[in-house]
């Protein structure tokens, strides 16, 4: 009987893992909105049919996804020096990588918009086939290597 309520309510955790609105954790590094402080963290929402959202600062920003009309991803890698000063050496040899997403679209007055998102490792590749399939637009990456992190 206990094996039994193990195995159910493993599959039920995982239908709801499936099930649930795909988003991550981002940070607002800037763009064309002025109701948005540049570097507000909050969540992306792109399990909408629709549209995503952006929600941070007290702010909720929809995005129809026929309105997009541009992703590009790219990448940041640099090295770790003030760890490397304050605690050892050896953090001379990591590279920190920072990961953004510029999502560009036209807003409801035909202008223009572009938001900037810095979204970590872990989640970046959802959220680019996410965005990708429901926006019907293909991921332009900067380089090589934002191409390879964003593929798998």
């Amino acid at each position: 009987m206990t094996r039994f309520i193990l195995i159910w309510g493993g599959l039920l955790a995982v239908a709801m893992t499936l099930s649930a609105s795909p988003s991550a954790r981002v940070h607002y590094v800037g763009g064309t909105l002025s109701q948005l402080p540049a570097k507000a963290s909050g969540t992306l929402h792109v399990g909408d049919e629709d549209g995503f959202t952006f929600q941070a600062a007290g702010a909720t920003i929809r995005v129809p996804y026929r309105d997009v009309n541009m992703l590009e991803y790219g990448q940041r890698v640099s090295r770790r020096y003030i760890e490397a000063i304050l605690i050892s050496p050896v953090f001379l040899l990591a590279k920190r990588r920072a990961y953004f997403l510029t999502v560009g679209y036209t807003d409801t007055e035909g202008k223009q918009q572009a938001m900037i998102f810095q979204v970590s490792g872990k989640e970046i590749r959802p959220v680019l086939v996410s965005l990708e399939a429901r926006s019907g637009r293909k991921v332009e990456y900067q380089d090589d290597e934002a191409r390879k992190s964003g593929k798998g």
